[in-house]
């Protein structure tokens, strides 16, 4: 286990067997004004946690005894820590896998340590955009308007029962929104919300889901009253949210 010197620009841990890959990242990544503490593998991980202060999980997928994916759903099932795989698969069935387990992004070996720090920044960007309460209870089912939001469902449906059918980059940026009501949110933040999946300049990406979007929801697409559009801001999510304290199934 070894830690660099304290930075303000965040805390990072990198967990990889291969020992010339920890140096590459820790020297990169230092030199981008972060903090990196590195292990060889997952044993240290609940210590270094317990001791450090970590912004931010770079980890492999391939590690001797419990491997990645293990330790990803292990940390997810107790902490919100951003993490980023990091494997030599790169088929997209692995990263689908990666992302069930709690992932918040996968990058495939081997990678541009540019690419990595790009994502690790959009990660932590995307973080730091925590969603405003909406009102006490745990309940994961959002309504506003005529809408309810299922999110543990990833489902939408009006009042009167109408399932809605939205794409997953549709939903995840109704999600995004709905989360964060009254806020106003930039391009670039909807798209770090959204993960940018979408291959198209980026800018017209989120115009072209918002456009998409409110066709599903809006009375009047043309005349938006839940998605509006900031000028020189991005958009804002106008409806009041709550959440169903005791959603239906």
């Amino acid at each position: 286990m070894e830690a660099s010197a304290n930075s303000p620009t965040g805390h990072l841990l990198v967990v990889d067997d291969d020992r010339e890959i920890r140096a590459l990242l820790k020297r990169f990544l230092t030199r981008q004004g972060f903090r990196v503490t590195t292990a060889a593998d997952g044993t240290e991980i609940e210590q270094i946690l317990a001791n450090w202060s970590i912004d931010l999980l770079i980890l492999d997928l391939m590690l001797p005894g419990k491997d990645g994916m293990a330790i990803c759903r292990e940390l997810r099932a107790k902490s919100t820590l951003p993490i980023v795989m990091l494997t030599v698969m790169g088929e997209e069935t692995d990263r689908i896998k990666g992302f069930e387990g709690g992932a918040d992004d996968y990058v495939a070996k081997p990678f541009n340590p540019h690419e990595l720090l790009a994502r690790i920044r959009a990660v932590l960007r995307r973080t730091q955009l925590s969603p405003q309460p909406v009102s006490a209870g745990d309940g994961r089912v959002l309504i506003f308007g005529n809408w309810r939001l299922n999110l543990s469902l990833r489902r939408l449906q009006s009042k009167n029962g109408t399932l809605v059918d939205l794409s997953t980059s549709e939903f995840d940026l109704l999600a995004a929104f709905a989360e964060r009501s009254q806020q106003v949110l930039s391009r670039d933040q909807l798209l770090d919300l959204t993960r940018g999946q979408v291959e198209m300049p980026f800018d017209r990406k989120i115009d072209m889901q918002v456009s998409r979007l409110r066709h599903k929801i809006e009375e009047d697409p043309k005349h938006p009253h839940l998605i509006k559009t900031v000028r020189g801001g991005g958009y804002v999510f106008t409806a009041k949210v709550e959440r169903d304290e005791k959603p239906a199934a």
